[in-house]
């Protein structure tokens, strides 16, 4: 199996060493030469932590068309709200058989990505899919050096179209064992915890954040009894849109004894108990992924599939009008809306079936 890891970053770098270690030949993209200019030379990923070695990767490249092609595996490993951009990137590149997952799709990201394509008019013979979450909690430390702090037990991924689920299956068994096939993208889609804990603990802490440049244990210490609080009300609202689609997903709590075997009697202590998240630091500033990927690309669908099938989701619309006034731009607009996703005026039904044959 040859693999190309898309993204160079924290867990880009992370998944393409631990991949080389299980004895995959993989190359690893990244846009910018300056991330992976050391790995590229070298072609040495140091691992610590939870995972640990000195690997080798067979190339690292700012080369899109060099870094994919033969490669049968295309693990996308970037913020959400670069996965269309990339979808039209690799479009002209794209070849038969190869299977492309995104690392992880955050929700309806695999509809957005397949849309791209068939917009671009690729007519190859792919397959998209989406990780529900990532499979590690890592940091980069230094130059071609990464943390893993903690592996999750097992991560939902599905294909689009849902057909496709056994060709996935194959592809990534002996790759990533962890990787758990589930019916269609939308049960990856709403079981979306980033969208959960992300978003509503940056702002709560924007204060701490900004006067301290981050300099704390964001899960450990960002996360209050009343900022948990405010996450369970957004788990209760993910969760019944979900449900209003007909699936029963997980809840957060549920969702921690599942992925790192860690229970409580309520969110917030379960958070507290979490080893894997034990040391990971708060992001410098509030202009970070957290917000200009888990707003527009996590809560902006979830509360645009809630307007479906009339499900209210006051405590996500408000994160999502305090991040806007917070970061000056309109995340309702720029994010995943029924109608960049192709829904507009479709029944709940349509939806769910999209869902899971594209459109």
């Amino acid at each position: 199996m040859k693999v190309c890891i898309i993204g160079g970053g924290n867990g880009g770098q992370a998944l393409a060493g631990v991949l080389a270690l299980r004895g995959f030949d993989v190359s690893l993209y990244n846009r910018s030469e300056q991330r992976i200019e050391r790995i590229i030379k070298t072609k040495k990923i140091e691992l610590q932590g939870s995972i640990s070695g000195i690997t080798y990767i067979s190339f690292a490249t700012t080369d899109l068309r060099e870094a994919i092609s033969g490669r049968q595996l295309l693990l996308v490993v970037l913020p959400a709200f670069a996965h269309r951009e990339i979808a039209l990137k690799l479009a002209p590149y794209l070849e038969d058989g190869q299977i492309i997952i995104l690392n992880p799709g955050r929700t309806a990201g695999a509809l957005e990505f397949y849309t791209a394509l068939k917009q671009f008019g690729v007519d190859k013979d792919i397959t998209v899919a989406e990780a529900q979450t990532f499979l590690f909690a890592s940091r980069i430390t230094g130059p071609g050096v990464v943390k893993i702090f903690g592996v999750k037990n097992a991560v939902p991924v599905a294909a689009l179209p849902a057909q496709k689920n056994t060709i996935l299956k194959d592809a990534i068994e002996k790759v990533l064992p962890e990787f758990r096939i589930v019916p269609n993208t939308l049960h990856t889609s709403f079981a979306n915890i980033g969208a959960v804990f992300h978003p509503a603990s940056v702002l709560l802490n924007a204060g701490w954040i900004e006067s301290t440049s981050g300099d704390f244990e964001f899960y450990t210490n960002g996360i209050s009894p009343s900022v948990a609080k405010v996450l369970q009300a957004i788990d209760d609202e993910r969760c019944a849109v979900a449900k209003s689609f007909g699936l029963e997903t997980m809840s957060a709590l549920e969702w921690l004894k599942y992925a790192y075997s860690v229970e409580g009697e309520d969110l917030y202590e379960a958070l507290q108990l979490n080893k894997a998240y034990k040391g990971i630091k708060a992001p410098s500033s509030i202009d970070n992924r957290y917000i200009l990927e888990d707003v527009p690309m996590s809560l902006v669908p979830i509360s645009e599939f809630g307007k479906v099938t009339g499900v209210r989701t006051p405590t996500i619309d408000t994160i999502i009008s305090l991040a806007s006034v917070m970061l000056g731009r309109d995340f309702r607009k720029e994010g995943r809306t029924l109608e960049k996703l192709g829904l507009l005026g479709k029944s709940p039904e349509e939806v769910k079936r999209i869902m899971e044959v594209g459109i």
